[in-house]
């Protein structure tokens, strides 16, 4: 399929460098590259070569991972390695509805609309206002911004009147609102909590378990890399080691609150 107008791509060298772009059939100016001739872009579709400045480049669609990769960050992020195990283990496909609490950058909200499209949705609950104007930029690169919701607010105490698949929250202390949002998490849905510390990640999960949520389990990720090059292959040096823990549970139709 090829590019459409108001389309997010990027531009890749060999070296693997991207640079972004928003189609347009005008004249663009992009960063590094100065001014191209948008029509190029026209009859173009995914991983197309293209010669600009007499430097070649292949042209891509993002996924969620390389959105989040470039993404404008405040707020840290929860990156592409926790994201994805959060999808994964919340069951989150098209369709899903899921409640966020606390935006950031956007990233995960990001991974989010791109695992619930088109027929699922995403509300944030957000803090602070600074955070929610920076995710909306940044979700808006993704064309899924029309499936978000974001209201500012304390999890804790904010009504939010959703019927959520999936609760996700990424808070310093998520426990002191499990009571507020229960109630908008439906009996069967799967909570994730993402917290930096041991001793949050031992709270949170008492906290499950005395509310009644089964299935209660926390881990956390490390990836590492491998060097692979002509004759020899060995891992990467550096490692992505630890970014927080994960806390996942399940809400029981018998479950009670404290």
């Amino acid at each position: 399929m090829t590019f459409s107008e108001g389309e997010t791509i990027y531009l890749t060298d060999r070296s693997g460098k991207r640079v972004w772009l928003r189609v347009s059939y005008e004249m663009l100016k992009i960063a590094s590259l100065g001014t191209v001739d948008g029509s190029r872009f026209r009859d173009l579709d995914d991983g197309s070569p293209v010669n600009i400045a007499g430097k070649g480049y292949h042209v891509f669609r993002p996924a969620a991972i390389e959105l989040i990769e470039s993404l404008d960050r405040g707020a840290q992020i929860i990156g592409p390695k926790d994201a994805a195990t959060i999808i994964f283990n919340c069951g989150i496909v098209s369709g899903t509805t899921v409640l966020e609490v606390g935006a950031g950058s956007g990233g995960l909200t990001t991974a989010l609309l791109a695992a619930t499209a088109p027929n699922g949705s995403v509300h944030t609950l957000e803090f602070k206002e600074e955070n929610a104007k920076l995710a909306l930029k940044n979700v808006r690169r993704t064309g899924l911004d029309v499936h978000w919701k974001c209201t500012i607010g304390d999890a804790r105490c904010t009504e939010t009147g959703v019927t959520a698949d999936v609760l996700v929250m990424d808070m310093p202390d998520p426990w002191l609102a499990l009571d507020n949002l229960y109630d908008n998490l439906r009996p069967g849905g799967r909570v994730c909590s993402y917290v930096p510390n041991m001793n949050q990640a031992e709270r949170i999960v008492a906290s499950l378990r005395e509310r009644g949520f089964a299935e209660v389990y926390a881990l956390e990720n490390i990836q590492r890399g491998l060097e692979v090059h002509p004759g020899g292959v060995r891992p990467a040096f550096e490692t992505l080691g630890h970014t927080g823990y994960l806390v996942f549970g399940r809400k029981t139709s018998d479950g009670a609150k404290d």
